[in-house]
C-alpha cells in the first residue's frame, strides 16, 4: 500500500521520526520524556515556571548557564537542543568514563581515540573530527582583522569545550560522538554524512586527515 504521493507508509514513518523541531519543541519533548512538569523543571533550574513556558513556546532562550543545566537535567546534549537542522536524533546516550582506563595504541593518538574504539568495536569506520564554531558577522570581522594571529574565538571555544569529537559508522548507522574527561556521549545521525564537512547546531565539523578504522 502506498500514499497518494507514491511513498510507502514505512518510509513516511521514518521521515516523521526526524521531523524538524524548534528549540522549544525539543525542550518540551525532552522534559516530558524525563517525566517533569514545567514547574518541576523550573524549580530544579531555579527559574520561574513562566520562563520555562517562554522557552518551550520559542518566545525566549535560556542563558548559557541554564542551557547547560537544562541539557544535563534532561539527559540530552546541548548540540541536540540547538541544532535546527535535526542532524542528530532525539536519543542521546551518555556514559561515565575514566581516562586512565584507556591507553594509546595502534592508530590511536590520544586516550579519547582509544575510548571511542572500545565503545564501538563493531564500527567499520571512525573519523576524529575537527570542530569549528560558526562565527557571527562581528566575530568574523574581529577574528580575521583585529586578531588574525590568534583566532581568539575559536581558541576560547576549544578550551571551553574540553571535548574530542568523532564520527563512527556501524552497519547502516552513523554516530556523532563527544568525549570529555567524565563522559562519552553519542547520538545516531538523522541524515547520513558523506561529505568531509557537516554541520551540527552552531558548529562545523570536518573529518581529520586520519581514521581510526
Amino acid at each position: 500500500m502506498k500514499t497518494q504521493q507514491g511513498t510507502h507508509p514505512a518510509a513516511e514513518s521514518i521521515k516523521r521520526r526526524y521531523i524538524i523541531m524548534t528549540f522549544g519543541e525539543k525542550l518540551k519533548n525532552a522534559r516530558l520524556k524525563a517525566g517533569l512538569s514545567q514547574e518541576q523543571l523550573s524549580e530544579k533550574l531555579h527559574v520561574s515556571r513562566s520562563a520555562v513556558a517562554k522557552w518551550e513556546t520559542d518566545k525566549g532562550m535560556p542563558d548559557i548557564a541554564n542551557l547547560k543545566a537544562t541539557a544535563q537535567l534532561l539527559d540530552v546534549s546541548i548540540d541536540y537542543l540547538l541544532d535546527d537542522s535535526d542532524m542528530l536524533s532525539c536519543k542521546t546516550m551518555k556514559e561515565a568514563i575514566h581516562p586512565a582506563d584507556y591507553q594509546k595504541s595502534g592508530k590511536c593518538r590520544c586516550w579519547q581515540d582509544a575510548a571511542v574504539l572500545a565503545k564501538f568495536p563493531k564500527a567499520i569506520q571512525i573519523f576524529p573530527l575537527i570542530r569549528k564554531k560558526k562565527l557571527s558577522r562581528i566575530e568574523s570581522i574581529m577574528e580575521w582583522t583585529l586578531l588574525p594571529a590568534f583566532g581568539i574565538f575559536q581558541t576560547v571555544d576549544q578550551i571551553n569545550s574540553g571535548c574530542a569529537f568523532y564520527l563512527a559508522e556501524e552497519g547502516d548507522r552513523q554516530f556523532f560522538i563527544a568525549v570529555s574527561k567524565e563522559f562519552i556521549e553519542y547520538s545516531a545521525l538523522a541524515a547520513r554524512v558523506n561529505d568531509k564537512k557537516f554541520e551540527v547546531g552552531n558548529y562545523i565539523y570536518q573529518k581529520a586527515n586520519y581514521a581510526l578504522i
